[in-house]
Parts: structure tokens; sequence; C-alpha cells
């Protein structure tokens, strides 16, 4: 009977950190599928079979791998314009399912792959689809988290990213030994577990109750943001964080810019929406530009170009590569609330910056003729080639996603957002597009390009980059109401890990305010019942 009555109840009877952990669960397994997408591809393209059945052999074939490979870029590049348009009309939820949707018919898709035009037709439809998830579960997580573990939720479920990305690598490794059309079209078929995952969880859990309340419904939002923090619905709390959500809601609207205007530069003070909008679109151009798909998705083809390991090892040092890159991620995600954004995010540029300064050096003595260690020079840059994965995964990974559904204001997130990911995706074509071409054309030079970049990142994020964590989202939208300064590292509020004292207060009092105003409205409604009583 208590079973029977537990189903009955909104999301099974779950509030307060359960209901938080399957929304979590949700997200994480989409950005687990993510990973697995990222990384699966990387064993395809060096299969013998897959290769002798899309007639892909030779060098003279290199341009066509790398348009199969990087298409599906494009397909996520649409994804995210898709996510764009119909993520405010739809909500979180119902865009995920979507997006999922379509994930599950490209997987299908590239399973099925018999020829060129089938596999390009089937990596931009899965594009399409993870386009669509990419730039709305860390949306949907960050709307449903409190401000204490935002950052830590979205930090694990990329740390779930590159297990996604480790688990592909081991598969591609294993089926290696098996060979044949299963040994590439199993690790292809196994993306739809994930979906299944996805199909059984999500509609059940809450919407966002932010986005409720941007159209609305201001009921359901309340019971969501009283469950989420498991107190009742009039509790003063959850009354004014209610109210402050619909405050930062009509100020932005009052002072929102169309994105006509937008696009025509046309702009007025308010809440800085094109400073916000680059700054996290600005995250993911430097996650990319900083090479990491130049490992995701090649890092087995430049182990042997590179370095001249043969196919079985470089499948091993690619999987045993993933799991340094999986215990980097799974650290950071406790480090970012204590060190925050910005901290993470220049620790972890400076670490690519070193790594393929390294890599660029080793590898021009092991191409330099009549050099007695070529040998050792090439198998020694892999060392840095897992350093970087690691130091990768200890900022630039996860904050990217996370910084973009902080630093936009409530209207402008899912939009943010999603401009952040068709950044990430149109720089990352970029990337996986010219890695093949550049590795066979410019040897070891190749790699001085991503010491440029990231040398370049390193005072760009120190100058202009405010600290999002231990902050509200709504602290956020109050620091931009109050014109912050472009150049910022001098000011302690942009750049304190901290939450600023002005913020702690504000909240305090808005509080203590709806506190005062449940007491004045019991006391009326006791005295009506008394008047009442009396006649």
């Amino acid at each position: 009977m208590a079973l029977s009555s537990r189903a009955k109840q909104p999301y099974f009877g779950l509030k307060g950190k359960w209901l938080t952990f399957w929304i979590t669960l949700a997200c994480a397994t989409d950005m687990t599928l993510f990973g697995y997408d990222q990384g699966v591809f990387s064993g395809v393209v060096i299969s013998k079979d897959y290769l002798d059945t899309h007639n892909l052999n030779g060098p003279e074939n290199t341009s066509t791998l790398s348009i199969i490979t990087s298409i599906y870029t494009i397909g996520c590049f649409l994804g995210a314009i898709t996510a764009f348009y119909i993520g405010e009309i739809i909500g979180r939820k119902r865009t995920v399912l979507v997006g999922t949707g379509i994930m599950t018919i490209g997987a299908i898709l590239q399973t099925s792959s018999f020829s060129v035009p089938h596999m390009i037709v089937a990596r931009i439809v899965t594009g399409i689809g993870n386009g669509i998830n990419t730039s709305t579960a860390p949306v949907w997580q960050t709307e449903t988290s409190k401000v204490h573990n935002r950052g830590k939720l979205v930090m694990l479920e990329m740390g779930l990213n590159i297990f996604g990305f480790s688990l592909s690598n081991w598969i591609n490794y294993g089926m290696s030994f098996v060979g044949g059309s299963v040994g590439w079209r199993f690790p292809l078929a196994l993306q739809l577990v994930f979906c299944f995952i996805l199909f059984s969880t999500i509609p059940w859990l809450p919407e966002s109750p932010r986005w409720l309340l941007a159209h609305g419904q201001e009921t359901e939002a309340s019971m969501i943001l009283a469950d989420l923090e498991d107190k009742p619905i009039d509790d003063p709390y959850v009354v004014a964080e209610r109210e402050e959500i619909i405050y930062g809601i009509e100020y932005e609207r009052q002072n929102a810019i169309h994105w006509g205007d937008l696009l025509r530069g046309r702009t007025k003070g308010g809440t800085k929406t094109i400073r916000r909008l680059v700054l996290g679109a600005g995250t993911q151009a430097m996650q990319q530009f900083g090479g990491i798909n130049i490992m995701s998705y090649y890092l087995p083809t430049v182990l042997i170009e590179s370095v001249k390991l043969d196919d079985s090892m470089a499948r091993l040092i690619a999987a045993c590569a993933s799991v340094a890159y999986l215990f980097a991620s799974l650290v950071a995600a406790p480090l970012v609330e204590k060190l925050g954004r910005r901290i993470m995010m220049m620790v972890s540029t400076a670490i690519q910056l070193f790594c393929f300064l390294l890599v660029t050096v080793l590898l021009r003595f092991a191409e330099k003729p009549d050099y007695l260690h070529q040998v050792e020079v090439a198998e020694a840059s892999v060392v840095w080639f897992i350093i970087y994965y690691m130091g990768f995964g200890l900022g630039m990974l996860g904050i990217p996603w996370l910084y973009p559904t902080e630093i936009n204001s409530l209207p402008m997130r899912t939009k943010g957002a999603a401009a952040a990911t068709m950044t990430n995706w149109i720089t990352n074509f970029v990337v996986v597009e010219i890695t093949p071409i550049g590795i066979q054309r410019l040897g070891w030079k190749f790699y001085i390009i991503w010491v440029i970049t990231n040398a370049l990142f390193l005072p760009i994020i120190w100058l202009f980059y405010p600290e999002t964590a231990n902050r509200t989202l709504e602290d956020l939208d109050a620091f931009y109401r109050d014109n912050p300064p472009l150049v910022l590292h001098r000011d302690r509020d942009s750049t304190s890990v901290r939450r600023p004292e002005r913020f702690i207060q504000a909240q305090g009092r808005d509080i203590e305010e709806a506190a005062q105003n449940l007491h004045r409205r019991g006391s009326v409604l006791e005295h009506d019942a008394e008047k009442s009583l009396s006649d």
C-alpha cells in the first residue's frame, strides 16, 4: 500500500538530495553518451574492415576520412542551433528527449553503414541529437542545483563524460582482437544502451523551476523548488528564492536586447547581455583551440603517424591515457568550488601549454634525420600526451560547459548555452578537419600552433573572466546590473572565490522579508477566521 501511494506521488516521492541525484544521473548519462561518441570513432577509423567496407584505404583518402570524422561536429553545430530555437519553447526535459530520439536514429544508421554517403548522413544525424542534448543538459542541471554543489555536479557529469570516452577506448581495444565487421559495428551500436537509460529516466523527472517561472507556471515551479529543497512550499527560503528568480526574469525582460539588435550591434545598458554571451562562448572556443580533440578523435592516429607505434600498441596507450584522463576529471569535481573557475582554467591551460611545448621539441628531434635517439625521444613524447589529458581534465574539460550556464541571465541561459555549444562544435570541426592533414603535411611543426593558442588564452582568462563559484545565479544577475569593469583582475568581488558579502546580506534580507510577509498573511487569515466565527 505504501509503495502504491509512493508511486502516485510526483517523482515517486523523491525530494531534496535524492531528487537532485536522479536529475544528475539523467544529465550524467547524457554526458557519458557524449564522451562515448567522442572516443568511439578513433578506433573505427583505423579498423581494417571499416576502411575496406567504405573503400577508404591509402593516404589519398585522408581528406575523405577527415570529412567523415569531422562532419559529426557540423551535425552537433546544427543541433545546437536547433536547441537555440526550441529550448525556451518546449523546456529543458522535452528538448533532451528530442535530442535522444535523434541520437537513437543516428546510432542505428552508423551501425548499419556500408558506404561513405551512408556514414556521412549517420554522423550528421547523430551529431544533431548530441548538439541538442549538450546544449540543454548542463542548463537543466544548473537550474535545478543548489549553489554549493552546482559546480561539483556539472564537473562530475564531465567526469562521467570521460568515463564514456575511456569506455569507448577500452571497447575499441578489446574489439580490435575480434576484427571483422563486428569489431567496429558493435562499439557503435552500444550508443543505444545510453539512449535507453535516458528514455527510462527523463520523463518522470521535474522540469526546471526557473524555466517554468519564466513561462508563467508559478504553481508548478513553486512545488518543484520546494521539493528540490525538501521544504514546505510556504517556507521563507522557498518563497524568497521564487521571488528572487521572478525579479531577475522581469528585470531581464525590461532590459533585454533582441537578437536582431545583437547582430546589428545595437546595445543598451542593463544586464550586459553581449559581454556575458561572449564570455560563455569564449570558454568553449578556448577549450577547442587548446588542442583537446587532436587527442580525443585521433590519439591512436597521432601515435601511429607521429610516434611510429603499431596499431595494437597505439590503441592500448590511448585506452590507458583515457584512464588518467578520467582520474583527473574526477579529481576536478570537488575542487571546482574550493579553487574557483578562474584558477582551475588557468592551471589547466598552463599545463596544456607546457605539454605541447615539450611534445613539439621531442617530435622535432624524433623527425631529425640521422639523430641517434629518434625512437627514444618519440616514445618520451607519449608521456606528455598523457599529462596533457590530465591537465585538460582538471579544468578546461568541464568548466566551459558549466560557465555559460552560470554567466548568462535566465532568459538568455538556453540561448547562451546554445551559442556556447555552437562555438564548441564549429571550432571542434576546424580542429578535427585539419588534424590528419596537418600531421601528414607539417609533422612536428603542427604542434607549434597549439603552443601559441594556449599561451594566448592565459592572459585572456586572468583579465576578463569573473569568478562564478559560490554565487547563486541571481547573484550573477545582480553583479552585472551594477556595471562591473571589463578588465576585472583587480576587482575583488569579480575574482574572489568566496561569495561576496553584499550578496549574502541581500539574500538574508530577502528571506527575512519573506518570513515577515508570511507572518502578516497568517495574521490576516487568523483575524478573518475569528471575525467570521463571531458573525
